[in-house]
C-alpha cells in the first residue's frame, strides 16, 4: 500500500523479507511498524529515522535457528531461551550488512543496530528511541492478531493469552504512550469477547 513504508523503509523491508517468514515475524514486523508510526506521533522529539528502521529489522535473526525450536524460545516454559539473546547478536550482524548494503544517509546504522542488538534481553531503554521500539514491538502483542498468533503458539484461549498480557507485559512498556495504547488494545480485546453475552442482555436478567 502507497504510504504505509517511509519511502527509504521500502529497500529495508524488501531486504528484510526474506529473513523474516518464520513464526509470522513478517506481520508482526508490519504490524510493529504502523504501531510505532502511532507512537511517534506523540513524540515528535524521537527520530523516526532510528525508530522505524530498528522495528523492520529488529527480528531477522530469529531465521537462523531451526524453526522446530523458535516455539520453545519464549514464554514461560521455555526450552531454549537462550534463543532470545542469539537472535538479537544475528539480528544484528544481519541488519548491519542490510543497511551496510544500501548506504541510507538519513539512517544512523550504529543506532539501529544498538537497539536490535537487545531489544528482548535489556529490559531498560537506552533512549526514547530504543523505548519506542520497543513498545512498538510489545504491543503488536495486544493486537487481534497478536493475541490469536500467541493463543496458537501456546494452546490457550484468547481470555487465557490476554489475561497474561495484562499481568505480564503491560507493566513492562517503557513509556507512558505504550502503556495507554496496550490498555486501549486490551479494552477492546475484552469488549470483543463480551459481545455475543452483552449483546444478549435482557431486562429481566438483571
Amino acid at each position: 500500500m502507497t504510504g504505509f513504508l517511509a519511502p527509504d523503509d521500502i529497500a529495508i523491508w524488501l531486504c528484510a523479507k526474506p529473513w523474516l517468514d518464520v513464526r509470522s515475524n513478517d506481520e508482526h514486523t508490519l504490524i510493529s511498524y504502523r504501531l510505532a508510526q502511532a507512537l511517534l506521533r506523540h513524540h515528535p522529539d524521537a527520530d523516526d529515522r532510528v525508530v522505524l528502521p530498528a522495528v523492520l529489522l529488529h527480528d531477522v535473526g530469529w531465521k537462523m535457528f531451526p524453526e522446530e525450536k523458535l516455539a520453545h524460545a519464549v514464554g514461560p516454559n521455555a526450552k531454549y531461551p537462550e534463543l532470545q539473546r542469539e537472535h538479537e547478536i544475528e539480528g544484528a550482524r544481519i541488519a548491519r550488512d542490510i543497511l551496510d548494503a544500501l548506504t541510507i544517509p538519513a539512517i544512523s546504522t550504529e543506532r539501529v543496530i544498538q537497539i536490535i542488538d537487545g531489544h528482548d534481553t535489556r529490559k531498560h531503554a537506552l533512549s526514547l528511541e530504543d523505548a519506542l521500539m520497543k513498545d512498538a514491538d510489545k504491543l503488536w502483542r495486544f493486537t487481534g492478531h497478536g493475541v490469536a498468533t500467541i493463543s496458537g503458539w501456546y494452546g490457550m484461549s484468547a481470555r487465557e493469552t490476554l489475561a497474561m498480557l495484562e499481568d505480564f507485559v503491560l507493566p513492562s512498556m517503557l513509556t507512558d504512550t505504550g502503556k495507554a495504547a496496550a490498555d486501549a488494545l486490551i479494552a477492546e480485546q475484552c469488549a470483543k469477547m463480551c459481545l455475543p453475552q452483552l449483546m444478549q442482555l435482557r431486562e429481566t436478567t438483571l
